[in-house]
């Protein structure tokens, strides 16, 4: 991001020098460590359509290349989102809303609202993120992953003695609740899935960025399936108010307009505990009929937040 901002806002061609000094993340590199991570960016941005022109403004030494972003190639058509649409990109905002992140998302937000696009972020308000990372070791490996950096840290399973890991982070991977690291152990010298919760200490960096390649074939999906299928599903019977519960209707496999105004959905899910605080974060807006079990969570749940005993 920092690239493309220094490239977007230079009127002329940046040669490599000043953009290794203007750009936060490669002055401190060494020369080979720049140049692996200044490629790397660029072919990154050139993946995802952004186009980097290369040339000089520069009549005497014309050898001399720089980079620059043209702003006409770079700026996207008009957006035009439909309610629903906007209300994902709001409610994206509230998912990060704990973590470093949440500058990019609420900077996303303040993009669309200064292009004239309605994105009511304060309806969502009753929502609690479900991607709130709270362990100490997030923000730590989300770094390195982002900059290829290999690192170590101590790791503890319950019943086993904490050992030390050294690893190429892929990637970070939140499945059922809980975060985890798709990484190479270097030690095993084979692909491990590591919960950051059982990450002890500090990650400390033990190599460069940029230092080595993620496989093109990785799928951390299919290796988080592998270690920790998906629960048997079961179906519950909900009453939602119309135009809320958004989270709930993604994962509706029917739905009827009742008469009295209220809408009536099957809702399909793997753990009873996690729907039921799902449904606590709509307030009144949900209504459990079956199955009993989750239903009766609720009511617990809802007395709980009241303050009135059962």
């Amino acid at each position: 991001m920092n690239l493309v901002i220094a490239l977007l806002v230079s009127p002329s061609y940046l040669p490599k020098e000043r953009i290794r000094h203007a750009v936060e993340g490669y002055h401190d590199q060494s020369d080979e460590a720049f140049g692996r991570m200044f490629e790397r960016d660029k072919e990154e941005l050139r993946e995802i359509g952004v186009e980097i022109e290369t040339g000089s403004h520069d009549a005497v030494f014309g050898d001399e290349l720089g980079y620059r972003i043209r702003r006409d190639a770079f700026e996207l058509p008009e957006i035009q989102l439909e309610p629903d649409e906007a209300a994902v990109v709001g409610l994206a905002a509230r998912v990060w809303q704990q973590a470093r992140l949440a500058d990019a998302t609420q900077s996303a937000l303040l993009k669309l609202r200064a292009a004239g696009q309605r994105v009511d972020a304060s309806g969502l308000t009753g929502i609690e993120p479900r991607l709130a990372a709270s362990e100490p070791a997030f923000e730590p490996l989300w770094d390195a992953v982002v900059s290829r950096t290999p690192v170590s840290f101590t790791y503890q399973r319950p019943g086993h003695e904490r050992t030390a890991r050294e690893v190429e982070p892929w990637s970070v991977l939140s499945w059922h609740g809980r975060w985890y690291l798709a990484a190479l152990d270097r030690g095993r010298d084979a692909p491990r899935m590591f919960r950051l919760s059982r990450v002890t200490g500090e990650v400390v960096p033990v190599g460069e960025p940029g230092e080595y390649q993620v496989p093109d074939d990785l799928d951390v999906e299919a290796m988080a399936t592998a270690l920790f299928p998906r629960p048997s599903t079961s179906a519950a019977v909900l009453r939602v108010r119309p135009g809320t519960a958004l989270g709930l209707r993604r994962q509706t496999t029917a739905e009827t307009r009742l008469d009295d105004g209220w809408d009536r959905l099957e809702v399909t899910y793997g753990s009873v505990g996690e729907l039921a605080e799902e449904i606590l974060t709509y307030g009144a807006d949900v209504v459990v009929l079956e199955p009993p079990e989750l239903r009766g969570r609720v009511v617990e749940g809802l007395r709980r937040l009241a303050g009135v005993d059962a």
